[in-house]
């Protein structure tokens, strides 16, 4: 038997792209994934299923997806709207850093990741649709995470240079 890849309809994309919202909501990020490829092979520039694949993408960053991170990267660069060229990618670092930190990195190497999350939830808020207030939600999230007591004290244990029974003061 040969295994082919078939082509859904043009008249189907609407209800591939439910399906993939049902699939993300059920936490089957594959599925959805190769949903959003089936809708971008026949069509390879629809913005939803671009920004669905990326998101999926993300859903499934588990500890080493440094592959899936630049893929995901890449597709979050052919989206068409400026806001979400910048709002994306804002939410492909925070996955990045919110995975490494459950993969157990230590949270102060992963503070540059925050920090161009950051930056691009600031310049997404910038160019913001009127009333769309996901970029100033996201930013408010990262920074209430650095904040965060877990976050603080860990950062605070690798600052502190610790002295070993031998170490004198300085002189």
């Amino acid at each position: 038997m040969e295994y082919k890849l078939k082509y859904i309809s043009r008249a189907g994309i609407s209800e591939a792209i439910a399906k993939v919202e049902l699939y993300r909501s059920l936490n089957e990020p594959e599925e959805a994934e190769s949903i959003c490829r089936d809708i971008l092979t026949i069509e390879p520039q629809h913005q939803l299923a671009l920004r669905l694949l990326g998101l999926s993408l993300t859903d499934q960053f588990t500890g080493g997806a440094s592959d899936r991170y630049r893929e995901a990267e890449q597709i979050f660069q052919r989206l068409n709207d400026p806001y979400e060229r910048l709002y994306y990618p804002g939410i492909l670092y925070e996955r990045r850093a919110k995975e490494q930190l459950d993969a157990g990195l230590p949270p102060h190497t992963l503070l540059p990741l925050f920090e161009q999350a950051l930056r691009s939830f600031a310049e997404a808020e910038k160019v913001r649709p009127a009333g769309n207030d996901d970029a100033i939600l996201r930013w408010n999230r990262c920074v209430r995470l650095l904040q965060s007591q877990a976050y603080v004290s860990e950062v605070w244990e690798q600052e502190r240079a610790p002295f070993d029974d031998q170490d004198t003061p300085p002189t």
